[in-house]
C-alpha cells in the first residue's frame, strides 16, 4: 500500500504540469496578446466599411428589407440599436408605439404592420389585424411562431437603455400604458401558449427560429397556410421561443417592471428549458418536444438536428456555461464544414429531408431549412464577444464581412455556394453585424490600444 507521502508526490507530478501550462497561457494569452489582437482588429478596414454600409442602410427606415414593406417586431429588435444612432429618436419611439396601438384585445402582439392600404400584403393570402387605436395601419401575424411579444419587449428595453427615455413605459395607449400592455403580452403567452405539463411555452413546429411549418404533400393551400396555426400544424416546444421569453423577462427585471409572478415565471422557464430541452449526452438542444404526434417522417432522426439560431439565443438568455458556449461554437464550425455552407449563420444541420417543407424550404439548404443567415449568425458572434471569445468572434465574422463587401449589400440569406438569396438590403443582417462590430471595437479600446 502506498504511503500518504507517495500519494501527495504523485498528485504533485500531475498538478504541476497543469499549473505550468496555465501560467504559460496566462503570460502568452494575457494583456500583450490582447493588445496585439485589438490592434489587428482595429486595423481591419472591413469592419469600418461594413459598419458604415449598415448605418447608411438603416437610415432608410424600419421595414425589414427591399423584399418586405412591413415593419416587423422581430426584425426591429435586431437593428434598433444602430437605428438609434442614425434615425431621429422620436421616429424610433413612434415605430415602437404603433405596435402597442395595434395590440389585440386579448393581449397578443402582431408580427408587424404597414400603412392601411394593404399594398404590402398578398390579398387573400394574408389574415389582416386591425385596431381602433390606429386606423392608419394594418397588421399581420405568422401565428406558428411565438416570438412576437418577446421581440417587442426586447426592442423597448434596448430603446430605453440606449436613450434613457423610460417615459415610453408611461405612454397612454387607449385605456392602458405601454408598461401595462407589456404585462398583458406576457399574460397572453401564459394563457394561450403555455404548456402546464412541461412548464414551457410552445408554438407550431417550424425549423428552429423559423416561421414556416411543413404541409402534407398534395394539400391544396394558400401561402397563409404555411405560416398560420391550422389543421396542418403540429404543436411543439423549442428552445428559441423559450429563450426569447427569458431574455424579455430579464429585460423587464432590469427595467424594474417585472412583477413577482413574472419573475417566478422566469425562474420556472429557465429551469424547465435546461431540464427538458438540453441534451446532455449530445451537448446540444433538442429540436422539439411535441405536445401530441410528430410530423417527422420515418427514417429521419430529428434528435440529430442542430439548431444554430436557437442555440445562439439560448446563450444570450444565459442557459449555457462558458465551457458549453465554447463547445457549441466548435460544433457549429464542424456543421459548417460538413454542410459546405459559408458561416455559422447556417440555420440547422442536418437539414430536414427533401420535400418535407414547401416552397423555398422544399430543398436542402433552402431558406430556413439550412440556409445561411447572417441575421442569426451575427447574434452568435455577439455572444462569443460577450463570453470573451474575441479571437473566435473576429475570425468567424470574417466571411460574413467579406460577402457583404463583395455583394455590396446585406442579403437576407445565402444558399449553397454562398449565393445571395431572399430580400436584398436586409436590415436584420445589417443590424446584427453593426452591433457585433461595435462590441468588438469597444473591447479593443478597453485594451488601451
Amino acid at each position: 500500500m502506498k504511503s500518504s507521502h507517495e500519494k501527495r508526490m504523485r498528485m504533485c507530478l500531475i498538478i504541476l504540469p497543469m499549473l505550468l501550462m496555465a501560467m504559460f497561457c496566462a503570460i502568452s494569452c494575457g494583456p500583450n496578446r490582447n493588445k496585439e489582437l485589438a490592434q489587428k482588429i482595429l486595423q481591419d478596414e472591413r469592419l469600418q466599411k461594413v459598419d458604415s454600409m449598415a448605418r447608411e442602410l438603416l437610415k432608410q427606415g424600419f421595414n425589414a428589407g427591399s423584399g418586405y414593406s412591413e415593419i416587423w417586431a422581430r426584425d426591429l429588435n435586431t437593428f434598433i440599436l444602430t437605428s438609434l444612432d442614425v434615425v431621429p429618436v422620436e421616429e424610433v419611439r413612434e415605430a415602437l408605439l404603433i405596435f402597442f396601438r395595434m395590440q389585440q384585445p386579448n393581449g397578443e402582439m402582431i408580427d408587424g404592420y404597414v400603412v392601411n392600404d394593404a399594398s404590402g400584403f398578398n390579398g387573400e393570402d394574408t389574415v389582416l389585424y386591425y385596431s381602433p387605436l390606429d386606423t392608419t395601419h394594418v397588421g399581420f401575424k405568422n401565428t406558428v411562431e411565438t416570438d412576437q411579444e418577446t421581440s417587442l419587449i426586447q426592442a423597448v428595453y434596448k430603446y430605453i437603455t440606449k436613450t434613457g427615455d423610460k417615459s415610453i413605459l408611461d405612454e397612454q395607449i387607449g385605456e392602458s400604458t405601454v408598461e401595462e400592455r407589456i404585462h398583458q403580452m406576457l399574460g397572453y403567452l401564459k394563457r394561450e401558449r403555455y404548456s402546464n405539463e412541461h412548464g414551457l411555452i410552445y408554438g407550431a413546429m417550424t425549423a428552429d427560429w423559423g416561421d414556416v411549418q411543413p404541409i402534407p404533400r398534395g394539400a391544396k393551400i394558400i401561402n397563409q397556410d404555411m405560416i398560420d396555426i391550422n389543421q396542418y400544424s403540429y404543436m411543439a416546444i423549442d428552445i428559441y421561443d423559450n429563450a426569447m421569453l427569458l431574455i424579455a423577462i430579464n429585460d423587464m427585471k432590469q427595467l424594474g417592471i417585472a412583477t413577482e409572478e413574472e419573475q417566478n415565471f422566469y425562474e420556472g422557464i429557465k429551469q424547465q428549458a435546461r431540464k427538458l430541452l438540453w441534451d446532455s449526452k449530445r451537448e446540444k438542444f433538442i429540436p422539439h418536444i411535441y405536445l401530441d404526434e410528430s410530423p417527422i417522417p420515418g427514417g429521419f432522426n430529428e434528435e440529430e438536428v442542430y439548431y444554430h439560431g436557437g442555440t445562439a439565443v439560448a446563450i444570450e438568455a444565459g442557459l449555457l456555461s462558458k465551457e458549453e458556449v465554447a463547445r457549441c461554437n466548435s460544433d457549429m464550425l464542424r456543421n459548417v464544414e460538413a454542410s459546405g455552407m459559408a458561416t455559422i449563420g447556417l440555420t440547422i444541420y442536418p437539414p430536414y429531408p427533401e420535400g418535407f417543407f414547401y416552397g423555398l424550404m422544399e430543398h436542402l439548404y433552402g431558406y430556413q431549412n439550412g440556409g445561411d443567415w447572417t441575421w442569426f449568425g451575427g447574434r452568435m458572434i455577439q455572444q462569443l464577444i460577450a463570453y470573451g471569445f474575441i479571437e473566435e468572434a473576429y475570425t468567424e465574422m470574417g466571411p460574413m464581412l467579406d460577402r457583404v463587401i463583395e455583394n455590396g449589400d446585406f442579403n437576407e440569406w445565402y444558399g449553397p455556394g454562398n449565393k445571395p438569396s431572399g430580400s436584398w438590403k436586409y436590415k436584420g443582417s445589417a443590424g446584427v453585424l453593426s452591433t457585433a462590430i461595435q462590441m468588438l471595437t469597444e473591447w479593443c479600446h478597453k485594451q488601451n490600444v
